[in-house]
């Protein structure tokens, strides 16, 4: 069975994730990192430091780099803490941690490279309103997501192509190929990755039980309340 959970990474969902992931009692845990932002976060655990990036970074990877943990303190967050949450429960758990991203730095230089003049400058402006739109723009982005999903991806695929396909569509088929040769090995296994790349994963993968916990399950009472108990009966989603 794949236990997959879609996270927002700037809310602070560390105890939902973690409560997930102890109770399910994975064999592995996976995680939407690359093998250096893996080894980033785990040395800045150790040394009780903030997460740091690497010097060579480049601008349009600092400025996300940026605006993401900016937007994590706002929501009393530290970036990337519901995967150090499920890292850390997995690991009680005696379950194996296993990271499955793309290089998160090529992939944004990539795009930056390969966009239009035009999408760049709509990337910019998009930039320019989402510091100034801070915390009500992003919880506004969360809802016209979860509100109707197809409909804001359609609508992210018109203004930004290159964007939509090298964040989101390649990772999709390179974090599902990662999580079915996991399979293989693992029978029991929690993938935890962002909201949007759930329903592009899930079509690609060849485990036939799949229980989806999504983002929005997390940020709500009463549907986090449900997934408590749906994890303590142990119930499947197909």
């Amino acid at each position: 069975m794949i236990t997959i959970i879609g996270t927002g990474h700037v809310f602070n969902l560390a105890e939902p994730v973690a409560f997930i992931v102890k109770n399910t009692w994975p064999d592995a845990v996976l995680i939407e990192l690359d093998m250096s932002r893996y080894n980033t976060m785990m040395n800045a655990q150790k040394e009780g430091a903030e997460e740091v990036q690497p010097q060579e970074m480049s601008a349009i990877y600092r400025q996300t780099a940026k605006y993401q943990q900016r937007m994590s303190k706002e929501y009393g967050n530290e970036l990337g803490g519901e995967f150090l949450a499920a890292v850390n429960a997995g690991k009680l758990a005696g379950a194996e941690i296993l990271t499955i991203d793309t290089d998160a730095m090529r992939v944004m230089n990539e795009m930056w490279d390969e966009m239009s003049f035009g999408e760049r400058f709509r990337y910019r402006l998009s930039g320019i309103s989402d510091s100034l739109g801070g915390r009500k723009k992003v919880d506004r982005v969360h809802r016209e997501f979860a509100d109707d999903e197809d409909a804001y991806l359609e609508g992210m695929r018109r203004r930004y192509p290159t964007l939509v396909r090298k964040l989101i569509d390649e990772r999709n088929v390179h974090m599902a190929e990662q999580i079915n040769r996991a399979s293989e090995r693992f029978s029991n296994m929690v993938v935890v990755v962002g909201d949007a790349h759930v329903e592009g994963i899930v079509a690609m993968l060849d485990d036939p039980v799949i229980r989806k916990i999504r983002l929005r399950d997390l940020m709500e009472r009463e549907r986090m309340d449900a997934v408590r108990s749906m994890v303590w009966k142990g119930d499947e989603e197909r």
